[in-house]
């Protein structure tokens, strides 16, 4: 029984009638799964001759009627749609890049019954820094919508416990690069980035090197992960 059909059986247990007259003339739960699958299968990146990472953050758009539609029944959908393509990733050896997200979201250039998927890898990442040196950082890291404080003498960015920046990116090395931070008596602040000897090194705004200085608005890459660099001038504390 592949993936798809266990899907499908899954679904027949919580459709009730008006889940299924919801869907009658709609967009049918069984495409958006296929075409979440094929989403993965479109999108993978080698890491070794038996793992594959493929995207984790998926938008499904589809038109308002449909998206009216959906939403009472939006909360189970996803989650038979995530086991659906947890099923799959297990059964194809892919690694996804950190937890499976799924939302449906309005396009107004979309009729009824027609649907498009955007995907991206969107590691998790973990840090133990606390509110407080959040908002009192003149400094920061931008990953993944998180901010992250640069503060001296810095940081260790990578995918092992011993970082002090955790990316669960499969790309990124247990240590990957390391941000060196200093602020001299004026309150300019100084930061560079320096690679670890990492699998897969590093971009800086675009251009694989393996050290350089930063400025506010320089974006660094290890893995799937781009982590943007922000200076501020003035920070209440």
């Amino acid at each position: 029984m592949s993936v798809l059909q266990k899907f499908e059986q899954r679904l027949e247990a919580l459709v009730s009638g008006a889940f299924a007259r919801a869907f009658r003339s709609a967009v049918q739960p069984v495409e958006i799964a296929a075409a979440l699958q094929r989403e993965c299968d479109n999108n993978t990146q080698i890491l070794s001759r038996q793992r594959r990472m493929v995207p984790n953050d998926f938008h499904v758009e589809l038109s308002q009627p449909d998206v009216e539609r959906l939403s009472p029944y939006d909360s189970a959908l996803v989650k038979e749609l995530t086991l659906q393509l947890q099923e799959h990733a297990e059964k194809q050896s892919y690694v996804f890049a950190g937890p499976v997200t799924i939302a449906f979201d309005t396009a107004d250039d979309l009729t009824i019954g027609r649907f498009r998927v955007r995907s991206q890898a969107h590691a998790s990442v973990i840090s133990n820094a606390t509110h407080t040196q959040v908002r009192r950082a003149r400094a920061f890291l931008e990953v993944n919508g998180t901010r992250h404080p640069l503060q001296p003498p810095g940081l260790v960015v990578g995918r092992g416990t011993e970082a002090d920046l955790r990316i669960n990116d499969p790309g990124v090395s247990r240590r990957h690069v390391e941000f060196t931070v200093n602020e001299d008596p004026s309150g300019s602040v100084r930061i560079s980035v320096q690679d670890l000897g990492s699998t897969n090194g590093m971009l800086v705004d675009g251009h694989r090197i393996s050290s350089t200085a930063l400025q506010d608005g320089s974006e660094v890459r290890i893995g799937r992960t781009t982590m943007s660099v922000h200076v501020e001038e003035d920070v209440d504390v």
